[in-house]
């Protein structure tokens, strides 16, 4: 009873302790149950990523590529990028005591990156959703994409393609609250805990970043949409909105011409649109130069001497024929096509990226109008409406876009035109490459094959110079040995037939008979030589061309 009595007082000291002790520990265990949902959760993310974008993406085939880019869209980079991150974090296990404010730096760390990759995925979103709603009006084909998505990702459901589609965008608005709870049970004068805030801070900027971005987007698709629009689908599109709305900013520009409202003056924009005229431009003239060369090219391989009897046997011609052949058959049709997908086609791809971004400078300039009206109104008045505030964020969503992603278009393009440049200077090296080794085996058994280019190319215009004196010495004694054309005298009373002729036809018309003709049939005439007489047409009406309608000048 002693014992019982004495450890009874012990057992009722102790149990405030041991409250205190649990209650002070509850924190530490639910900051460390929180960054055990972090982990395991990041690790599920990432495995569903891979299954997107292995199984999943091979197994969907039957879809256009075009489609494929737009459903995963930039769903690498992103695995790329998260794997890293997931390897860090778990990382962070192995210091423990340090491990919250190691995943706190983590996240500062990788900020960048995630806005970068998550800002791409989440802007190209809406328009995967819109091929998922194509899908369904297709019910064939969505069966098979459902079957598909089933099998490997069962908890899909009947969600599908939308279910995996909206992973990635779930997770980055995610990741804020996963760091708010960690940092709700983290103590106030722990060193994490300012670490912790900083990090949550940026990952709600990240958010507010990408869908600033998403929004931006929407806006420069909107506007870069190049239509190719009749007079009368314009003028359809006019109504009272539209005419005001131009007459507006035709008004702002006038005023801005005559130097009555001052002039927005954006130095890095405009730097940045000259470059890419500029770029445009080149672009325009090379896509010219090459589409002349094509025709040209077209020309060239429609001449075909090789097939035409020369009247010279043997010697050099043969070999020269044989090599046209060659090169006709192989060489010539090989760079033709190699021209067309290696040049061409990447060249019209070229130009035709760069339209959109012209439509969207062009639009800028209008939305600039808007802009600087509402913004004057706006010192005026001192407030504007909501339409009127539309307009204001239109521009800066569109400058904003324009200015942060014009270097890098710039840049692009100019890399693109010098490969397409580089590339079409490869074709040509490897045509007079393929010419040689194909002439190479004939070569040797043409004459001249001993002598060097400089003399090889004298000895052609020796050649050259000396057949055009040949063929001058040939006309003028052919001109000297050439009988004149033969007049007969005309016959006793013609002159007035020939003046009657003469005044109705013409003297281009005019012929002399040259020998008796004797009518034999229907309408034919009977002519006495050195009769002149007027060509109608140089075939009868049944169409043969060995009788004439001829007009004598007799009377009808």
């Amino acid at each position: 009873m002693a014992e019982h009595g004495s450890d009874e007082p012990s057992s009722r000291t102790g149990s405030p302790d041991g409250e205190g002790r649990v209650s002070a520990d509850r924190p530490l265990l639910h900051q460390r149950l929180a960054v055990r949902e972090l982990i395991d959760t990041e690790l599920s993310y990432l495995h569903m990523l891979r299954l997107c974008a292995s199984d999943i993406r091979s197994r969907l085939q039957q879809l256009p590529q075009g489609d494929l880019d737009v459903l995963f869209s930039n769903i690498d980079d992103v695995i790329q990028v998260n794997s890293r991150f997931l390897h860090d974090l778990q990382e962070t296990a192995s210091r423990e005591e340090e491990q919250v404010q190691l995943i706190g730096n983590l996240f500062l760390e990788f900020q960048e990156e995630l806005e970068r990759v998550y800002k791409v995925y989440c802007a190209s979103y809406d328009q995967a959703l819109l091929l998922v709603e194509t899908y369904r009006k297709e019910p064939e084909l969505q069966r098979e994409v459902q079957s598909i998505i089933e099998a490997v990702v069962p908890q899909a459901g009947p969600s599908g393609l939308s279910f995996l589609l909206v992973i990635p965008l779930q997770r980055i608005t995610k990741y804020p609250l996963l760091l708010q709870k960690i940092l709700e049970n983290t103590a106030p004068d722990a060193s994490a805990y300012p670490v912790l805030q900083r990090a949550v801070s940026a990952l709600q900027d990240v958010n507010t970043n990408i869908n600033e971005y998403k929004r931006r987007k929407e806006v420069a698709s909107k506007y870069t949409k190049v239509e190719q629009l009749t007079l009368r689908e314009r003028l359809a599109r006019l109504n009272t909105h539209t005419l005001s709305k131009k007459t507006t900013r035709l008004s702002q520009l006038l005023k801005q011409e005559a130097g009555l409202v001052p002039r927005t003056e954006d130095k890095e924009f405009d730097d940045l649109e000259e470059r890419f005229h500029w770029v445009s431009l080149c672009v325009t003239e090379m896509k010219n130069n090459v589409a002349v060369y094509r025709d040209n090219l077209e020309a060239f391989l429609r001449f075909r001497p090789q097939e035409y009897d020369l009247d010279i046997p043997g010697g050099p011609v043969v070999q020269y024929c044989s090599l046209m052949r060659d090169l006709q058959l192989q060489a010539f049709p090989q760079f033709k096509q190699r021209l067309e997908g290696l040049v061409w086609q990447p060249l019209c791809s070229l130009a035709k990226a760069l339209a959109g971004p012209q439509n969207l400078i062009k639009k800028r300039l209008d939305k600039l109008l808007d802009f600087e009206r509402v913004e004057e109104k706006l010192l005026e008045v001192g407030s504007v409406t909501y339409e009127e505030q539309e307009a204001r964020h239109t521009f800066q969503a569109l400058n904003s876009l324009l200015v942060a992603e014009l270097p890098q278009l710039n840049q692009l393009a100019v890399r693109w035109l010098g490969q397409i440049l580089c590339t079409f200077v490869g074709l040509q090296r490897d045509l007079a490459q393929q010419a040689l080794q194909m002439a190479e085996g004939s070569l040797a058994q043409l004459p001249h094959y001993h002598l060097s280019e400089p003399a090889f190319r004298k000895l052609v215009e020796d050649t050259l110079g000396q057949t055009g004196h040949q063929l001058r010495s040939f006309q003028e004694n052919f001109e000297k040995v050439l009988p004149p054309p033969t007049t007969q005298p005309l016959l006793p009373g013609a002159e007035r037939q020939v003046q009657a002729l003469l005044s109705r036809y013409g003297p281009e018309k005019l012929y002399q008979v040259t020998s008796n003709v004797s009518g034999a049939g229907t309408l034919d005439l009977t002519l006495l030589r050195g009769q002149i007489v007027a060509l109608l047409q140089n075939k009868d009406t049944k169409g043969n061309s060995s009788r004439w309608l001829v007009d004598t000048g007799g009377p009808l």
